[in-house]
């Protein structure tokens, strides 16, 4: 029988470091739920000491998550081992990840400690976390650029203080698959007391080898692989969880273990990451992209027609991906609504959540005739993310012709009071821009527009994501709508909401 392989998901904590993927305290809990459906073992729901906004965050996924287990990252300070404890007491599983950091240049540099304090401090954060729960976590931050001997030294010392986890971060995405792998496999046969604790792995994507190193060191003895969906994270992101499922259960030949995960939700969970954080997926990214499962060249097709396993090595459907993706139309009930969008795995909290998501699709239906599944997700999200607003549009008018002038006329509710505002430029979203933002007290700065269609044909929704930048912070903002005006309307509104918000955030890096 093969071994377990623990997925570790970090996508409401490391994935959030992407700048503009800031999730509100509801969107994480929703996410932290279809993790939960799939069945990841640990997610790691924030770093509690970086922000109250974070600390409540840990504390609603504690409380909402039944079956995962939850963690909250914490620096190797008695201030943040008691903050992330009180974040998670309510957790049915618990877990308190620490970390401090083991490289030359990082204790010299940013601590400005030796290394004799650097294992005292280790030690002394572990033996606390133990008061909050027996399940603890420690990291050796840019292990991947730290000397082996001391390594050994600190995580020998770490696992006598009572860390029953033990993870090997490539903090800077630094390390080979074959140098990562010889790393890990040294570090298990060498430390005497390895057999008293998991080995993980946290790879970081800079080089593009993050999956490559995590599936290495699992081939060396790892047993637990720390990843976000779609691959979300601090600069080139991390390791993809959806890669390394697949990749371990394809390759049931080579690795000698296997997840829990219930793969068919992982297309559900990518794109409802991708809605939240409006980090579109790229059409070629493999398992949950676009392409990922399409053929063009002739003898490619001829091939899957004749037998699919010419050409492909996995079923679309086991990762949730469905052949007959055409579901529902104006005709069709709540029931079947509902039920369709259990099956994609998102639950309605209330009868009233339910009402108005229908409501929309409805609307949805009188001006797109055929209803897809990516439609569906994109109009339920809008619905959800509109929960937690300040400012939502209420109407648009556009005067647009080509050479001229184009003119926008905008009324928004502002805390709940309706305010109107025009505005004339060259071009119809600009104008729509400066009219939503000339009743506004802040002057944000643009740094991302982009468009991209949710379905095929001339009908589809269109999704439009924008990224602001004000006081030095990010902010992503998405919408969606059969007209890409109104679409960007939405998302400029989605992202000034997320700025008036501005909670404070302050992530470590592992």
């Amino acid at each position: 029988m093969s071994e377990k392989l623990i997925i570790f998901d970090t996508t409401l904590r490391d994935g959030e470091q992407s700048p503009g993927a800031s999730m509100t305290k509801d969107e994480k809990v929703r996410i932290a739920k279809s993790l939960e459906k799939m069945k990841v073992d640990v997610i790691e729901a924030g770093f509690a000491i970086a922000s109250q906004g974070d600390f409540e965050a840990v504390q609603a996924v504690a409380k909402a998550v039944k079956d995962s287990t939850i963690c909250s990252l914490a620096r190797a300070l008695d201030k943040d081992i008691d903050r992330a404890g009180e974040s998670i007491k309510n957790a049915n599983s618990s877990r308190i990840h620490t970390f401090i950091a083991t490289s030359d240049i990082h204790m010299k540099m940013k601590l400005g400690m030796t290394p004799d304090e650097v294992v005292s401090q280790a030690v002394r954060s572990v033996k606390r976390a133990t008061k909050f729960t027996d399940n603890i976590e420690f990291s050796p931050e840019d292990a991947g650029r730290s000397d082996t001997d001391f390594l050994c030294r600190i995580i020998e010392a770490a696992i006598n203080a009572g860390a029953t986890t033990i993870n090997i971060p490539d903090t800077v995405g630094y390390s080979i698959p074959f140098q990562f792998g010889n790393t890990m496999k040294e570090l298990i046969e060498r430390i005497p007391n390895s057999d008293k604790a998991i080995f993980s792995a946290h790879c970081h994507n800079d080089l593009g080898l993050a999956v490559s190193n995590s599936l290495s060191a699992v081939l060396n003895g790892a047993r637990q692989i720390e990843c976000t969906i779609n691959g979300l994270g601090e600069r080139a992101g991390n390791t993809s969880l959806e890669e390394v499922v697949m990749a371990v259960r394809t390759r049931q030949d080579v690795f000698g273990c296997d997840t829990n995960i219930d793969a068919t939700g992982i297309l559900a969970a990518s794109r409802l990451v991708s809605s939240i954080t409006g980090f579109v997926v790229q059409p070629n990214k493999a398992i949950v992209g676009a392409n990922a499962f399409a053929h063009e060249a002739g003898i490619h097709q001829d091939g899957v027609l004749k037998h699919r396993e010419t050409y492909e090595i996995m079923k679309a459907e086991d990762v949730g991906w469905n052949n007959n993706s055409l579901v529902l139309g104006k005709h069709s009930g709540r029931n079947a609504f509902k039920s369709r969008l259990s099956e994609l795995g998102v639950e309605f909290e209330s009868d009233e959540a339910l009402n108005d998501a229908f409501s929309r699709f409805k609307t949805l239906a009188d001006k797109k005739h055929d209803i897809f599944d990516e439609d569906l997700q994109a109009l339920v999200s809008e619905a959800q993310t509109e929960s937690t607003e300040i400012i939502r549009l209420v109407s648009l008018k556009v005067s647009a012709e080509s050479g001229k002038v184009n003119t926008a006329n905008v009324t928004l509710s502002i805390n709940g009071d309706e305010h109107s505002a025009s505005a004339s430029t060259s071009g119809a979203v600009d104008a729509t821009f400066n009219a939503v933002l000339s009743l506004v007290d802040i002057d944000p700065k643009l740094q991302l527009y982009s468009v991209s269609n949710v379905t095929q044909g001339t009908d589809s929704l269109g999704e439009v994501n924008v990224r602001l930048e004000h006081e030095g912070k990010v902010f992503n903002g998405q919408g969606v709508d059969t007209d890409i005006i109104t679409s960007s309307a939405k998302a400029y509104v989605h992202a000034l909401n997320k700025v008036m918000a501005n909670v404070e955030r302050a992530h470590p890096q592992i």
